[in-house]
This record gives C-alpha cells, structure tokens and sequence, in this order.
C-alpha cells in the first residue's frame, strides 16, 4: 500500500502555504479535506524549513502543532509531526500523534534517545547543515551514493541509540542542499535507496526545481511522485493529495 502523506503546515512563513492553515479551525479544516481526499497520514509542521527560514522556539513551535495533534487525534488518521525538537515529539505523541519526521535525522540534542524511548516510526532525512546554510553546503560528487553514505551513518547512529530498525523511515531529501541537477538525479536513480533496506519516504511536493522544469508545480510534483512510487517509495509527502491520488489509482489499475 502506497501511503499519502498530506503536508500540513501550521506556519506563518512556509515556502508553499505559508500563513494559509496557521489557525487551528483552519488547519483541522485543510486536513479533514485532504484525508476526504485520500491522505493516509497528516503530517503537521510547525517550524518552515525552507531555505533562510528563521528559526522557531520550541514554546512557540508547541503552541502551533499540539492544539492541531489534539483536535486530530480525534479522526481515523495517522499523524506525523515535522519537527527536529524532541520536546515537541514528546508533548505531540501524548496528544496523539504517530510518527515523527524529522529533517535533521536526529542530529539535535537528546534526539536519539527520544526516537528511541518512544518507540514510534521515525524519518530520517538526509540534509547538509541547516536550511540557512544548506544551499551552501550542496557539492557533491556522486550525489546518490553521498546521499546514500549520509543516511547509513544517520541510521547507524540510530540503531546504536536504541531506535528499532522497524521504526526507521528514510528520505533522500529532495530540495535539501540540493540543486536542480542533482534532484534529477536522486529522481533519475531513486531506486538505488532500496539498499538500505527500508521503506522510503519521496518529498518533492512543489519544490523550486519541479517549477523549473515543469513550469506547473502541481503537476510536475505529481509526476515526480509517481516515479517515485514506481521506483520504490512506499510514502509520498504531498500538497495536492487530490491530484496525486487520482494519478496513483490510474497507476495501479495499469499495474494490476
């Protein structure tokens, strides 16, 4: 079964939709129609991750995500939280939250053990540095298999920390020092992340690459989930849950 994951971000400053659900009634209202639409998971962000996104604190990141968690927990719906604070997994998990999705892999303090202790699905995805310096840091020279040593070491780590193997999530980061070119390439050899041995996570919803190549973000971003799937993603992290799910059941009455 190929998971939708529907973005939820409860953020004034977002580099897609920023400011448009950071209300409570309006978010709980955006993530009632994405799973009428047929998202599987929600998954709440409270802190903007795009490139030279300021900072949140941690009160403030809470004060925007658990009001939501709770409201959803009410609903038949698995919810992930996009946070790299261990404190706000932990006040989000007693609310009622499922998974946690982390861009920093674990890398903040006392991450490790957290993800370990609550014992509950956990992304890790591959970044360099932090989204104010990350454009910086984007030189490779065989992005793939870079790609594919950083996250063995970030899975590595977690292991050793006590982080169940079944619980590890990995995502190859699209958009996360990363240029255009080197999306493609991830895109073009997406299959490779398969070695790792565990189910992968593809999240190009309306990045800045899909526009330049695509000039329609929305459509190129469903495209590019749908190479994903075919190449082996198992989740797909995405704005248009609509679209993509009507892409998806053409798909699978093709693959049938």
């Amino acid at each position: 079964m190929i998971e939708v994951m529907g973005i939820l971000n409860v953020t004034p400053d977002s580099f897609s939709d920023g400011g448009q659900h950071n209300q409570k009634e309006q978010a709980v209202a955006h993530a009632l129609q994405m799973i009428e639409e047929g998202a599987t998971i929600i998954d709440i962000g409270g802190e903007s991750t795009r490139p030279g996104a300021a900072s949140v604190d941690v009160q403030e990141e809470l004060e925007r995500v658990i009001p939501v968690v709770k409201e959803l927990a009410k609903y038949n719906v698995k919810i992930s939280i996009d946070t790299s604070e261990p404190e706000v997994i932990k006040q989000a998990v007693q609310a009622g939250a499922h998974i946690w999705n982390d861009v920093r892999a674990l890398t903040r303090p006392h991450a490790l053990e957290t993800a370990a202790a609550l014992n509950i699905p956990v992304v890790l995805m591959h970044m360099r540095g932090e989204p104010t310096t990350m454009n910086q840091l984007a030189y490779y020279n065989d992005v793939m298999q870079e790609v594919l040593r950083e996250l063995k070491e970030k899975i590595k780590l977690a292991l050793e920390a006590g982080v169940k193997a079944d619980n590890i999530i990995v995502d190859p980061g699209f958009g996360f020092a990363k240029n255009t070119e080197q999306n493609i390439e991830i895109l073009k050899q997406f299959e490779q992340l398969k070695v790792l041995g565990y189910p992968i996570l593809a999240g190009l919803s309306r990045k800045r690459f899909v526009s330049e190549i695509a000039d329609d973000r929305i459509t190129g971003s469903v495209i590019g989930h749908l190479l994903c799937v075919q190449k082996g993603a198992q989740i797909i992290r995405v704005h248009d849950v609509k679209a993509t799910v009507a892409a998806l059941k053409m798909w699978k009455a093709v693959e049938k």
